[in-house]
């Protein structure tokens, strides 16, 4: 078993961009690896209620049964607080199984974790 870091950057800006971390997340995690889901950036918005209920990348799943099956296997969804600050998202804001986390708790999980992939 490998341990895994899936971050994404994008958000309702790219549907197909930010769909694909959350379907490499599914894909590990059904493989048997540890995963955390990192959002950052514009993929921030995709931790708030209701915001994945639209989103639809070019021939993929829809985020919104893709953020349930995360959910579901209980991957860590972490937001990174300075984009959601930004952003003006809280953590009532956020979408089942997400939390805030900082830029030490990411650059932690990175330095532990056998892989990092970004999208």
């Amino acid at each position: 078993m490998a341990t895994f870091i899936i971050s994404g950057s994008r958000g309702t800006d790219d549907p197909t961009m930010a769909t694909l971390p959350f379907m490499a997340a599914k894909v590990a995690k059904e493989q048997g690896h540890d995963v955390v889901l990192w959002l950052w950036n514009e993929a921030v918005t995709l931790g708030r209620k209701g915001a994945a209920d639209h989103v639809t990348g070019v021939n993929l799943t829809p985020l919104k049964d893709l953020l349930a099956a995360v959910q579901t296997a209980g991957i860590p969804i972490w937001v990174c607080g300075a984009c959601a600050v930004a952003r003006q998202i809280k953590d009532t804001d956020l979408v089942a199984g997400s939390t805030i986390k900082g830029m030490p708790d990411y650059i932690k999980a990175v330095a532990e974790r056998d892989r990092n992939i970004m999208f």
